[in-house]
Protein backbone atom coordinates (compact mmCIF):
# COMPACT_ATOMS: atom_id res chain seq x y z
CA UNK A 1 0.00 0.00 0.00
CA UNK A 2 1.30 3.42 -0.90
CA UNK A 3 1.86 5.87 1.90
CA UNK A 4 3.66 8.92 3.13
CA UNK A 5 7.42 8.51 2.94
CA UNK A 6 9.17 8.43 6.29
CA UNK A 7 11.64 11.15 5.38
CA UNK A 8 10.21 13.91 7.54
CA UNK A 9 7.85 15.51 4.99
CA UNK A 10 5.78 18.35 6.42
CA UNK A 11 1.99 17.98 6.20
CA UNK A 12 -0.60 20.51 7.30
CA UNK A 13 -4.03 19.10 8.18
CA UNK A 14 -6.81 21.69 8.07
CA UNK A 15 -9.57 20.77 10.49
CA UNK A 16 -9.42 19.00 13.86
CA UNK A 17 -12.61 16.98 13.72
CA UNK A 18 -12.27 13.22 13.99
CA UNK A 19 -11.27 12.94 10.30
CA UNK A 20 -8.50 15.51 10.56
CA UNK A 21 -7.20 14.05 13.82
CA UNK A 22 -7.26 10.50 12.43
CA UNK A 23 -5.34 11.70 9.37
CA UNK A 24 -2.76 13.42 11.57
CA UNK A 25 -2.37 10.28 13.70
CA UNK A 26 -1.82 8.09 10.62
CA UNK A 27 0.62 10.58 9.09
CA UNK A 28 2.73 10.60 12.24
CA UNK A 29 2.82 6.80 12.20
CA UNK A 30 4.31 7.06 8.71
CA UNK A 31 7.02 9.49 9.68
CA UNK A 32 5.59 12.82 8.55
CA UNK A 33 5.85 16.03 10.55
CA UNK A 34 2.33 17.27 11.13
CA UNK A 35 0.61 20.51 12.06
CA UNK A 36 -3.17 20.54 12.52
CA UNK A 37 -4.99 23.86 12.17
CA UNK A 38 -8.46 24.27 13.65
CA UNK A 39 -10.59 27.40 13.34
CA UNK A 40 -12.67 26.81 16.47
CA UNK A 41 -11.50 26.77 20.07
CA UNK A 42 -11.65 22.98 20.47
CA UNK A 43 -10.97 19.69 18.71
CA UNK A 44 -13.54 17.02 17.92
CA UNK A 45 -16.02 18.56 15.50
CA UNK A 46 -19.39 16.84 15.88
CA UNK A 47 -18.07 14.67 18.72
CA UNK A 48 -18.58 16.63 21.91
CA UNK A 49 -18.40 15.42 25.52
CA UNK A 50 -20.32 17.29 28.18
CA UNK A 51 -22.25 16.88 31.40
CA UNK A 52 -25.69 17.37 32.82
CA UNK A 53 -26.62 17.32 36.50
CA UNK A 54 -23.07 16.18 37.21
CA UNK A 55 -23.31 13.18 34.86
CA UNK A 56 -21.01 12.89 31.85
CA UNK A 57 -22.87 12.60 28.54
CA UNK A 58 -22.35 12.96 24.81
CA UNK A 59 -23.67 16.18 23.31
CA UNK A 60 -23.00 14.93 19.78
CA UNK A 61 -22.70 11.45 18.28
CA UNK A 62 -22.98 8.80 20.99
CA UNK A 63 -22.05 5.48 19.37
CA UNK A 64 -19.64 3.85 16.95
CA UNK A 65 -20.57 1.26 14.34
CA UNK A 66 -18.52 -1.73 15.48
CA UNK A 67 -19.10 -3.77 12.32
CA UNK A 68 -16.58 -1.49 10.63
CA UNK A 69 -13.05 -1.65 12.07
CA UNK A 70 -11.79 1.91 11.67
CA UNK A 71 -13.24 3.78 14.65
CA UNK A 72 -12.89 0.90 17.10
CA UNK A 73 -9.35 0.33 15.86
CA UNK A 74 -8.46 3.99 16.34
CA UNK A 75 -9.90 3.95 19.86
CA UNK A 76 -7.71 0.96 20.71
CA UNK A 77 -4.64 2.60 19.19
CA UNK A 78 -5.00 5.67 21.39
CA UNK A 79 -5.41 3.73 24.60
CA UNK A 80 -9.20 3.51 24.97
CA UNK A 81 -9.59 -0.26 24.61
CA UNK A 82 -10.65 -0.73 28.22
CA UNK A 83 -13.33 1.96 27.88
CA UNK A 84 -15.10 0.46 24.86
CA UNK A 85 -18.56 -0.62 25.95
CA UNK A 86 -21.52 -2.08 24.03
CA UNK A 87 -25.03 -0.75 24.68
CA UNK A 88 -26.71 -2.24 27.72
CA UNK A 89 -29.80 -2.75 25.58
CA UNK A 90 -30.38 -2.70 21.83
CA UNK A 91 -34.15 -3.02 22.00
CA UNK A 92 -35.80 0.03 20.44
CA UNK A 93 -39.28 1.16 19.44
CA UNK A 94 -41.18 3.20 16.88
CA UNK A 95 -43.59 5.85 18.11
CA UNK A 96 -46.17 5.64 15.37
CA UNK A 97 -49.93 5.58 14.97
CA UNK A 98 -50.33 6.82 18.54
CA UNK A 99 -48.32 4.13 20.33
CA UNK A 100 -44.81 2.86 21.02
CA UNK A 101 -44.40 -0.28 18.93
CA UNK A 102 -41.43 -2.68 18.98
CA UNK A 103 -38.92 -1.95 16.25
CA UNK A 104 -39.46 -4.63 13.57
CA UNK A 105 -36.73 -7.17 12.93
CA UNK A 106 -35.84 -8.80 9.64
CA UNK A 107 -35.26 -5.65 7.59
CA UNK A 108 -32.36 -3.80 5.96
CA UNK A 109 -32.60 -0.10 6.83
CA UNK A 110 -36.37 -0.49 7.10
CA UNK A 111 -36.80 -2.55 3.94
CA UNK A 112 -38.34 -5.94 4.85
CA UNK A 113 -37.68 -9.35 3.42
CA UNK A 114 -41.32 -10.31 4.00
CA UNK A 115 -44.54 -8.46 4.72
CA UNK A 116 -44.79 -10.25 8.08
CA UNK A 117 -41.60 -8.47 9.23
CA UNK A 118 -43.56 -5.20 9.44
CA UNK A 119 -46.71 -6.59 10.99
CA UNK A 120 -47.86 -4.32 13.79
CA UNK A 121 -46.31 -1.22 12.19
CA UNK A 122 -48.06 -1.09 8.81
CA UNK A 123 -51.75 -1.17 8.00
CA UNK A 124 -53.29 -4.26 6.42
CA UNK A 125 -53.32 -2.39 3.13
CA UNK A 126 -49.63 -1.57 3.55
CA UNK A 127 -48.79 -5.21 4.23
CA UNK A 128 -50.72 -6.33 1.14
CA UNK A 129 -48.84 -3.76 -0.95
CA UNK A 130 -45.52 -5.33 0.07
CA UNK A 131 -46.69 -8.69 -1.23
CA UNK A 132 -47.21 -7.21 -4.71
CA UNK A 133 -43.44 -6.73 -5.02
CA UNK A 134 -42.98 -10.28 -6.34
CA UNK A 135 -45.43 -9.60 -9.19
CA UNK A 136 -44.07 -6.24 -10.36
CA UNK A 137 -41.77 -5.81 -13.36
CA UNK A 138 -38.18 -4.77 -12.71
CA UNK A 139 -37.59 -1.23 -11.45
CA UNK A 140 -34.48 0.16 -13.11
CA UNK A 141 -32.18 1.96 -10.71
CA UNK A 142 -29.71 3.16 -13.35
CA UNK A 143 -26.64 4.92 -12.01
CA UNK A 144 -28.52 5.98 -8.87
CA UNK A 145 -32.04 6.50 -7.56
CA UNK A 146 -33.66 7.99 -4.46
CA UNK A 147 -34.16 5.51 -1.64
CA UNK A 148 -37.77 6.54 -1.15
CA UNK A 149 -38.59 6.50 -4.83
CA UNK A 150 -37.26 2.98 -5.32
CA UNK A 151 -38.67 1.43 -2.15
CA UNK A 152 -42.09 3.07 -2.65
CA UNK A 153 -42.23 1.79 -6.23
CA UNK A 154 -41.56 -1.75 -5.05
CA UNK A 155 -43.28 -1.91 -1.65
CA UNK A 156 -45.47 1.17 -1.32
CA UNK A 157 -45.07 4.52 0.41
CA UNK A 158 -46.14 3.23 3.80
CA UNK A 159 -42.90 1.25 4.17
CA UNK A 160 -40.91 4.39 3.39
CA UNK A 161 -42.95 6.72 5.56
CA UNK A 162 -43.26 4.50 8.63
CA UNK A 163 -39.86 2.79 8.76
CA UNK A 164 -37.29 3.84 6.14
CA UNK A 165 -37.72 7.57 6.85
CA UNK A 166 -37.12 7.42 10.62
CA UNK A 167 -34.17 5.05 10.27
CA UNK A 168 -32.47 7.08 7.56
CA UNK A 169 -33.41 10.29 9.35
CA UNK A 170 -31.47 9.13 12.37
CA UNK A 171 -28.32 8.88 10.26
CA UNK A 172 -28.61 11.72 7.74
CA UNK A 173 -31.43 13.95 9.06
CA UNK A 174 -32.47 13.79 5.43
CA UNK A 175 -35.48 13.13 3.22
CA UNK A 176 -35.71 9.52 2.01
CA UNK A 177 -37.27 10.73 -1.24
CA UNK A 178 -34.10 12.74 -1.98
CA UNK A 179 -31.39 10.54 -0.46
CA UNK A 180 -29.24 8.47 -2.78
CA UNK A 181 -29.77 4.72 -2.62
CA UNK A 182 -26.25 4.19 -3.95
CA UNK A 183 -24.57 6.39 -1.34
CA UNK A 184 -26.86 5.99 1.67
CA UNK A 185 -27.68 2.27 1.42
CA UNK A 186 -25.09 0.80 -0.99
CA UNK A 187 -25.91 -2.76 0.08
CA UNK A 188 -29.47 -2.35 -1.21
CA UNK A 189 -28.33 -0.53 -4.35
CA UNK A 190 -26.10 -3.42 -5.39
CA UNK A 191 -28.85 -5.93 -4.62
CA UNK A 192 -31.36 -3.87 -6.63
CA UNK A 193 -29.11 -4.10 -9.69
CA UNK A 194 -29.23 -7.90 -9.68
CA UNK A 195 -32.73 -8.67 -8.39
CA UNK A 196 -36.16 -7.86 -9.76
CA UNK A 197 -37.90 -8.32 -6.44
CA UNK A 198 -36.76 -6.05 -3.60
CA UNK A 199 -37.97 -8.42 -0.86
CA UNK A 200 -36.04 -11.22 -2.56
CA UNK A 201 -32.96 -8.99 -2.60
CA UNK A 202 -33.32 -8.34 1.13
CA UNK A 203 -33.72 -12.05 1.85
CA UNK A 204 -30.57 -12.71 -0.18
CA UNK A 205 -28.66 -10.11 1.87
CA UNK A 206 -29.95 -11.71 5.06
CA UNK A 207 -29.02 -15.22 3.89
CA UNK A 208 -25.47 -14.15 3.09
CA UNK A 209 -25.19 -12.48 6.49
CA UNK A 210 -26.45 -15.66 8.19
CA UNK A 211 -23.90 -17.76 6.28
CA UNK A 212 -21.09 -15.48 7.44
CA UNK A 213 -22.15 -14.42 10.92
CA UNK A 214 -20.26 -11.59 12.58
CA UNK A 215 -19.59 -11.91 16.26
CA UNK A 216 -19.70 -9.07 18.70
CA UNK A 217 -22.00 -6.08 19.07
CA UNK A 218 -23.14 -3.97 16.14
CA UNK A 219 -22.46 -0.73 18.01
CA UNK A 220 -20.04 0.34 20.71
CA UNK A 221 -19.79 3.34 22.98
CA UNK A 222 -17.04 4.70 25.17
CA UNK A 223 -17.15 5.08 28.92
CA UNK A 224 -17.21 8.85 29.39
CA UNK A 225 -18.71 9.34 25.92
CA UNK A 226 -17.72 9.00 22.28
CA UNK A 227 -16.78 12.68 22.55
CA UNK A 228 -13.68 11.59 24.44
CA UNK A 229 -12.31 9.80 21.36
CA UNK A 230 -11.04 12.93 19.54
CA UNK A 231 -9.51 14.18 22.79
CA UNK A 232 -7.55 10.94 23.11
CA UNK A 233 -6.49 11.06 19.46
CA UNK A 234 -5.35 14.66 19.91
CA UNK A 235 -3.29 13.63 22.94
CA UNK A 236 -1.72 10.83 20.90
CA UNK A 237 -0.92 13.24 18.08
CA UNK A 238 0.81 15.62 20.48
CA UNK A 239 2.71 12.79 22.18
CA UNK A 240 4.14 11.78 18.79
CA UNK A 241 5.36 15.31 18.16
CA UNK A 242 2.42 16.62 16.16
CA UNK A 243 1.21 20.17 16.66
CA UNK A 244 -2.46 21.09 17.03
CA UNK A 245 -3.39 24.75 16.92
CA UNK A 246 -6.94 25.83 17.70
CA UNK A 247 -8.37 29.29 17.02
CA UNK A 248 -6.31 29.28 13.84
CA UNK A 249 -8.63 29.66 10.83
CA UNK A 250 -7.01 29.13 7.45
CA UNK A 251 -7.78 31.97 5.08
CA UNK A 252 -5.85 30.95 1.96
CA UNK A 253 -4.31 27.87 0.38
CA UNK A 254 -1.99 28.29 -2.61
CA UNK A 255 0.30 26.05 -4.62
CA UNK A 256 3.92 27.18 -4.58
CA UNK A 257 6.25 27.17 -7.55
CA UNK A 258 8.60 24.64 -5.92
CA UNK A 259 5.76 22.11 -5.70
CA UNK A 260 4.91 22.77 -2.05
CA UNK A 261 1.93 24.53 -0.50
CA UNK A 262 1.55 27.87 1.23
CA UNK A 263 -1.08 28.05 3.94
CA UNK A 264 -2.19 31.42 5.27
CA UNK A 265 -3.81 31.48 8.70
CA UNK A 266 -4.58 35.11 9.45
CA UNK A 267 -1.23 36.92 9.53
CA UNK A 268 0.74 33.67 9.72
CA UNK A 269 2.16 31.60 6.89
CA UNK A 270 3.11 27.93 6.77
CA UNK A 271 4.88 25.99 4.04
CA UNK A 272 4.21 22.29 3.57
CA UNK A 273 4.86 19.43 1.19
CA UNK A 274 1.26 18.30 1.43
CA UNK A 275 -2.10 19.38 2.77
CA UNK A 276 -5.13 17.41 3.89
CA UNK A 277 -8.39 19.37 3.98
CA UNK A 278 -10.69 17.88 6.62
CA UNK A 279 -13.40 20.52 6.98
CA UNK A 280 -17.08 20.70 5.90
CA UNK A 281 -17.90 21.38 2.27
CA UNK A 282 -18.45 25.17 2.47
CA UNK A 283 -15.10 25.73 4.18
CA UNK A 284 -13.34 23.33 1.81
CA UNK A 285 -14.85 25.19 -1.15
CA UNK A 286 -13.45 28.51 0.09
CA UNK A 287 -9.99 27.04 0.51
CA UNK A 288 -9.98 25.40 -2.94
CA UNK A 289 -11.45 28.28 -4.91
CA UNK A 290 -8.10 29.65 -6.08
CA UNK A 291 -6.35 26.39 -7.03
CA UNK A 292 -9.25 24.09 -7.87
CA UNK A 293 -12.29 26.20 -8.83
CA UNK A 294 -14.19 23.28 -10.37
CA UNK A 295 -13.84 21.21 -7.19
CA UNK A 296 -14.83 24.26 -5.15
CA UNK A 297 -17.98 24.70 -7.23
CA UNK A 298 -18.98 21.08 -6.61
CA UNK A 299 -18.39 21.44 -2.88
CA UNK A 300 -20.37 24.69 -2.77
CA UNK A 301 -23.39 22.80 -4.10
CA UNK A 302 -23.45 20.35 -1.19
CA UNK A 303 -26.44 20.94 1.09
CA UNK A 304 -26.57 20.38 4.83
CA UNK A 305 -29.22 19.60 7.42
CA UNK A 306 -29.26 21.26 10.84
CA UNK A 307 -30.44 19.62 14.02
CA UNK A 308 -30.53 20.09 17.77
CA UNK A 309 -30.11 17.65 20.64
CA UNK A 310 -32.05 18.25 23.83
CA UNK A 311 -30.59 16.49 26.88
CA UNK A 312 -32.78 16.17 29.97
CA UNK A 313 -31.96 14.86 33.44
CA UNK A 314 -34.60 13.60 35.89
CA UNK A 315 -34.69 12.21 39.39
CA UNK A 316 -34.99 8.46 39.06
CA UNK A 317 -37.82 8.40 41.58
CA UNK A 318 -39.86 10.60 39.22
CA UNK A 319 -39.37 8.48 36.08
CA UNK A 320 -41.18 5.40 34.77
CA UNK A 321 -39.96 4.67 31.27
CA UNK A 322 -40.65 1.75 28.93
CA UNK A 323 -37.84 -0.74 28.49
CA UNK A 324 -35.31 -0.42 25.70
CA UNK A 325 -32.92 2.21 24.45
CA UNK A 326 -35.50 4.67 23.12
CA UNK A 327 -37.62 5.24 20.05
CA UNK A 328 -37.72 6.72 16.55
CA UNK A 329 -40.53 8.85 15.19
CA UNK A 330 -41.71 8.74 11.55
CA UNK A 331 -42.15 12.27 10.14
CA UNK A 332 -45.54 11.25 8.74
CA UNK A 333 -46.93 11.13 12.29
CA UNK A 334 -46.51 14.89 12.60
CA UNK A 335 -44.57 14.95 15.86
CA UNK A 336 -41.88 17.51 16.62
CA UNK A 337 -39.12 15.27 17.93
CA UNK A 338 -37.68 12.72 15.55
CA UNK A 339 -36.16 10.40 18.15
CA UNK A 340 -35.46 9.91 21.83
CA UNK A 341 -32.65 7.98 23.47
CA UNK A 342 -33.01 6.70 27.01
CA UNK A 343 -29.32 7.31 27.65
CA UNK A 344 -29.28 5.88 31.15
CA UNK A 345 -30.89 2.69 29.81
CA UNK A 346 -28.65 2.46 26.77
CA UNK A 347 -25.26 3.10 28.38
CA UNK A 348 -24.42 1.40 31.66
CA UNK A 349 -21.68 3.90 32.42
CA UNK A 350 -24.21 6.76 32.50
CA UNK A 351 -26.45 4.87 34.91
CA UNK A 352 -23.46 3.99 37.08
CA UNK A 353 -22.22 7.58 37.34
CA UNK A 354 -25.34 8.58 39.26
CA UNK A 355 -27.88 5.83 39.91
CA UNK A 356 -30.37 8.41 41.20
CA UNK A 357 -30.41 10.39 37.93
CA UNK A 358 -31.97 9.38 34.61
CA UNK A 359 -30.69 11.02 31.41
CA UNK A 360 -32.71 11.20 28.18
CA UNK A 361 -32.00 12.80 24.81
CA UNK A 362 -34.35 13.95 22.10
CA UNK A 363 -33.46 15.26 18.67
CA UNK A 364 -35.23 17.71 16.38
CA UNK A 365 -34.51 18.94 12.88
CA UNK A 366 -34.51 17.34 9.46
CA UNK A 367 -33.43 18.54 6.03
CA UNK A 368 -35.49 21.55 5.02
CA UNK A 369 -36.94 22.18 8.49
CA UNK A 370 -36.19 25.70 9.64
CA UNK A 371 -39.11 26.72 11.87
CA UNK A 372 -38.38 24.33 14.72
CA UNK A 373 -34.68 25.16 14.80
CA UNK A 374 -35.49 28.84 14.96
CA UNK A 375 -37.14 28.41 18.36
CA UNK A 376 -35.25 29.28 21.50
CA UNK A 377 -33.85 26.67 23.87
CA UNK A 378 -36.78 26.88 26.28
CA UNK A 379 -39.21 26.10 23.47
CA UNK A 380 -37.16 23.11 22.33
CA UNK A 381 -37.16 21.76 25.87
CA UNK A 382 -40.92 22.34 26.11
CA UNK A 383 -41.75 20.52 22.86
CA UNK A 384 -39.46 17.66 23.86
CA UNK A 385 -41.22 17.30 27.19
CA UNK A 386 -44.61 17.46 25.46
CA UNK A 387 -43.73 14.68 23.02
CA UNK A 388 -42.04 12.55 25.69
CA UNK A 389 -45.19 12.79 27.81
CA UNK A 390 -47.36 11.77 24.87
CA UNK A 391 -45.11 8.85 23.97
CA UNK A 392 -44.15 7.51 27.40
CA UNK A 393 -46.34 9.24 29.98
CA UNK A 394 -43.33 11.04 31.46
CA UNK A 395 -44.72 14.25 32.93
CA UNK A 396 -42.16 14.98 35.67
CA UNK A 397 -40.13 18.17 35.55
CA UNK A 398 -36.46 17.66 34.64
CA UNK A 399 -33.82 18.73 37.15
CA UNK A 400 -31.54 19.98 34.35
CA UNK A 401 -31.68 20.51 30.59
CA UNK A 402 -29.17 21.25 27.83
CA UNK A 403 -29.75 22.19 24.20
CA UNK A 404 -26.92 21.56 21.73
CA UNK A 405 -27.37 22.96 18.24
CA UNK A 406 -25.60 21.50 15.24
CA UNK A 407 -26.17 24.08 12.52
CA UNK A 408 -25.40 22.60 9.11
CA UNK A 409 -24.27 19.51 10.96
CA UNK A 410 -24.97 16.74 8.44
CA UNK A 411 -24.09 16.80 4.72
CA UNK A 412 -26.86 15.53 2.49
CA UNK A 413 -26.32 12.68 0.03
CA UNK A 414 -28.88 13.27 -2.73
CA UNK A 415 -29.18 11.19 -5.89
CA UNK A 416 -25.88 11.49 -7.78
CA UNK A 417 -23.79 12.18 -4.68
CA UNK A 418 -21.25 9.49 -5.62
CA UNK A 419 -20.75 11.14 -9.01
CA UNK A 420 -20.21 14.54 -7.38
CA UNK A 421 -17.56 13.06 -5.08
CA UNK A 422 -15.87 11.41 -8.06
CA UNK A 423 -15.80 14.74 -9.91
CA UNK A 424 -14.30 16.50 -6.88
CA UNK A 425 -11.52 13.94 -6.68
CA UNK A 426 -10.94 14.12 -10.44
CA UNK A 427 -10.58 17.90 -10.23
CA UNK A 428 -8.05 17.53 -7.41
CA UNK A 429 -6.06 14.75 -9.07
CA UNK A 430 -3.84 17.24 -10.87
CA UNK A 431 -2.72 18.90 -7.64
CA UNK A 432 0.05 16.81 -6.06
CA UNK A 433 0.23 16.79 -2.30
CA UNK A 434 -3.44 17.59 -1.73
CA UNK A 435 -6.20 15.35 -0.39
CA UNK A 436 -9.61 15.80 1.19
CA UNK A 437 -11.52 13.81 3.78
CA UNK A 438 -14.51 13.99 6.09
CA UNK A 439 -18.22 13.32 6.29
CA UNK A 440 -19.07 14.97 2.98
CA UNK A 441 -17.47 12.27 0.84
CA UNK A 442 -18.00 8.59 1.67
CA UNK A 443 -20.21 8.37 4.75
CA UNK A 444 -21.25 10.44 7.75
CA UNK A 445 -20.57 7.93 10.53
CA UNK A 446 -17.43 8.03 12.66
CA UNK A 447 -15.89 4.87 11.09
CA UNK A 448 -16.54 6.26 7.60
CA UNK A 449 -14.86 9.55 8.53
CA UNK A 450 -11.83 7.71 9.92
CA UNK A 451 -11.66 5.55 6.79
CA UNK A 452 -11.87 8.72 4.69
CA UNK A 453 -8.91 10.13 6.61
CA UNK A 454 -6.81 7.02 6.07
CA UNK A 455 -7.66 7.04 2.36
CA UNK A 456 -6.58 10.69 2.15
CA UNK A 457 -3.21 9.80 3.66
CA UNK A 458 -2.85 6.96 1.17
CA UNK A 459 -3.75 9.27 -1.72
CA UNK A 460 -0.83 11.52 -0.88
CA UNK A 461 1.33 8.61 -1.91
CA UNK A 462 4.88 9.67 -2.65
CA UNK A 463 4.07 13.35 -3.03
CA UNK A 464 6.00 14.25 0.11
CA UNK A 465 9.66 15.11 0.11
CA UNK A 466 12.06 15.94 2.89
CA UNK A 467 12.07 19.59 3.83
CA UNK A 468 13.75 21.72 6.40
CA UNK A 469 12.00 22.47 9.64
CA UNK A 470 9.35 25.15 9.46
CA UNK A 471 11.62 27.37 11.52
CA UNK A 472 13.93 27.54 8.53
CA UNK A 473 11.21 29.33 6.58
CA UNK A 474 10.46 33.03 7.11
CA UNK A 475 7.22 32.34 8.99
CA UNK A 476 5.78 33.82 12.13
CA UNK A 477 5.00 31.86 15.27
CA UNK A 478 1.74 29.94 15.09
CA UNK A 479 0.96 30.05 18.80
CA UNK A 480 -1.86 32.19 20.14
CA UNK A 481 -4.19 34.21 17.95
CA UNK A 482 -7.88 34.98 17.92
CA UNK A 483 -10.59 32.66 16.75
CA UNK A 484 -12.95 33.07 13.82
Amino acid sequence: MSGVRSDGGRVVVIGAGIAGLAAAHRLLERGARVTVLEASDRVGGKLLPGEIAGVRVDLGAESLLARRPEAIGLAREVGLADRLQPPATTTAALWTCGALRPMPKGHVMGVPGTAEALSGVLSEEGLRRIERDAELPRTEVGDDIAVGEYVAARLGREVVDRLVEPLLGGVYAGDAYRLSLRSAVPQLFEAARTHTSLTEAVRDIQAKAAANPRTGPVFMGLQGGVGTLPLAVADAVRSRGGEILTRTPVTELRRETDAGWRITAGDRTLHADAVIIAVPAPAAARLLRAEAPAAAAELSAVEYASMALITLAYRRADVRLPGGSGFLVPPVDGRTIKASTFASHKWAWIAEEDPETVVLRTSVGRYGETEILGRDDADLVAVSRHDLAAATGLDAAPIATRVTRWDDGLPQYPVGHHARVARIRDHLAGLPGLAVCGAVYDGVGVPACVASAYAAVDRLGGDLRGVEELTAHPVQSLHGGAGE
